[in-house]
């Protein structure tokens, strides 16, 4: 019920705070218009995010790593005392976790730092720089076309449901495709800056952005290279050596920023880091973890995490540089979503989330094909379909914000599970080892305790408590013989699904 509560309360100042951001607008006063809708923003963010518990896929992953990233930041791991046999392949158990590169999880190791180990404190980056991005979207939606598109482009980005969603951790690759998203935006947004200044100081920062981008989901990354290319060319304000010269800069700047790390795991965890090398690789040519889709599944996905009706303006735009071939800005725009379209449509493991880093440009397209839109009906019958077309542009991306926020549905968002473990990490138990307790990556992140799934030997259990180990055996109604495990302590601890 107090989700339900809550959902309203968010829902309805939403609703306040995007009229007053649309009134605005109407009087071209567009930085107050801005503001209301990040506030907008913010709180569906916030509002999402505030599910006490760890997501399963992948949040948990990213959370414990993290957790363990603030005591010793070069050091990644999952399990930080592996006490039993582990696969170094297995992501989902191993030791050293070199599944993901490290800016995301620094973010949030960071903020675990500032606030302690709780799941807000996980969620905290992704709030903070979606909320970011909506700005960034508006200012480069702005340098494409004017405000008005800008403006209804950070709507857009606002209450799309991929982004709340990935920002709360409640779908897979959650924080880390947010924070690439993020680098992607501010590259984009700081070339538009460079234009206007021409100073190298940009140039570095370019190549900064773009190296964080490369250490936040990899080489993809670098898509941002060919847009300030295309931008700057269309500037027509730099001679082709000046061109040369900045491109150097920003690639040196992405090698300073980027390839240490890299150098760094390959030299301390050479095994881990060269399998973990060839399974990215291998998202191209086999499919991973029944991650299937066609040639056409991303063609298909945009249309329901972007937009019902965003094939209209993906035509209208087709249609615009067929006719001017040589709009450099134009082509761009374009580059930003359609090249990471065509390369995930051929990788066999297909993921929705792949393609969040070309959602502001999908945002700035239909914005502006919106606005032509409002134009267009100006002169042209019927109305009353123009007028229909333009509100679904409204409506449908505000219900399926809503849809994925779920904010009036009765969800118990402080479940019992999560509380046993905060309780048991009170007893401040040390060296403790947790055993046949089905969430085990959970019990790590809310205890100090290392936790497995399964019941060990009891030649193991002899082992560790000669070791110098406390060993706790949770009793999740099946465990049998619980008398003759001789010196260990039984727990009771609910299950994570009731």
């Amino acid at each position: 019920m107090e989700n339900i509560i809550f959902g309203i309360i968010t829902i309805a100042l939403c609703t306040l705070t995007y009229f007053y951001a649309w009134k605005y607008y109407k009087k071209d006063k567009f930085d107050i218009a801005l503001f209301l809708i990040v506030l907008s923003g913010f709180l569906l963010y916030c509002y999402t995010a505030t599910d006490f518990f760890l997501h399963i896929w992948d949040e948990r992953y990213h959370a414990l790593v993290a957790k363990n990233l603030s005591k010793n930041p070069f050091y990644p791991t999952l399990y930080n005392k592996p006490l039993l046999p582990y696969d170094y392949k297995m992501w989902v158990g191993n030791h050293i976790w070199l599944h993901k590169q490290p800016i995301p999880l620094w973010l949030m190791a960071g903020s675990i730092k500032i606030f302690g180990v709780n799941e807000i404190a996980v969620r905290l980056p992704s709030i903070l720089l979606s909320s970011i991005g909506i700005v960034l979207t508006f200012k480069i939606g702005t340098y494409f076309f004017d405000h008005k598109v800008g403006l209804f482009a950070a709507f857009l980005f606002s209450v799309n449901g991929l982004i709340i969603e990935l920002t709360a951790g409640r779908v897979a690759t959650d924080h880390i495709d947010i924070t690439f998203m993020f680098f992607i935006l501010l590259a984009v947004f700081l070339t538009t800056q460079f234009l206007k200044r021409r100073s190298f100081l940009f140039s570095l920062l370019i190549g900064a952005s773009i190296g964080a981008a490369v250490l936040s989901k990899w080489l993809t990354g670098l898509i941002v290279l060919p847009i300030w290319l295309f931008l700057v060319v269309d500037s027509n304000s730099f001679q082709i050596k000046t061109i040369i010269k900045h491109f150097a800069w920003i690639i040196f700047m992405i090698v300073v920023v980027a390839l240490p790390w890299q150098l760094y795991i390959f030299k301390e965890f050479p095994l881990e880091a060269a399998y973990e090398s060839s399974f990215n690789l291998r998202h191209f040519t086999e499919v991973i973890e029944e991650r299937y889709g066609s040639a056409f599944y991303f063609i298909d996905r945009i249309r329901i995490n972007f937009g019902d009706l965003l094939y209209l303006p993906l035509i209208w735009f087709f249609w615009k540089i067929f006719k001017s071939p040589g709009n450099l800005k134009q082509l761009a725009l374009l580059i930003w979503f359609l090249v990471p379209l065509i390369i995930f449509s051929f990788a066999k493991t297909k993921m929705q989330a792949y393609l969040l880093f070309t959602a502001p440009a999908l945002f700035i397209v239909t914005s502006a094909f919106f606005f032509e839109l409002l134009t267009y009906k100006l002169t042209h019958k019927p109305k009353w379909l123009y007028n229909l077309i333009t509100v679904l542009f409204i409506v449908l991306p505000i219900r399926y914000g809503i849809e994925r926020m779920k904010p009036f549905e009765k969800r118990d968002r402080n479940p019992q599970w999560v509380s046993d473990l905060k309780a048991l990490h009170k007893e401040n138990i040390q060296n403790g080892v947790l055993f046949n307790y089905e969430n085990p990556i959970e019990a790590m992140f809310y205890t100090d305790l290392t936790a497995y799934s399964g019941i060990p030997s009891n030649e193991t259990i002899k082992q560790l408590k000669k070791d110098g180990y406390q060993i706790f055996i949770n009793d999740n109604g099946k465990l049998e013989n619980a008398e003759d495990l001789k010196g260990v302590a039984i727990l009771k601890l609910t299950p994570a699904d009731k």
